[in-house]
């Protein structure tokens, strides 16, 4: 989910739900997210406000897979700062 502002900051958070494991098991899927998010930060549109969360797949996956994943995201939803909106 992402909500556009008129700011020049981007605001992220990363949700995993306790359905999906113990506290350790959801701490290691937030860490992948934000590892994740964290390569394609500065090629954001500013002013985005995103909220990530994490399916049971995603906690047997690696952090360059979740990374090929969002990039597909960002790319789809065009929000990019190089791509046409």
């Amino acid at each position: 989910m992402y909500l556009k502002e008129d700011a020049l900051d981007i605001k992220f958070g990363c949700a995993v739900g306790k359905r999906l494991g113990k506290a350790h098991v959801r701490n290691r899927g937030r860490r992948i997210l934000r590892a994740a998010f964290v390569q394609f930060e500065k090629k954001l549109i500013p002013g985005l406000r995103i909220v990530l969360t994490l399916k049971e797949d995603g906690l047997d996956a690696k952090t360059q897979d979740i990374a090929e994943e969002l990039e597909k995201l960002f790319r789809r939803k065009k929000l990019f700062a190089a791509q046409k909106i």
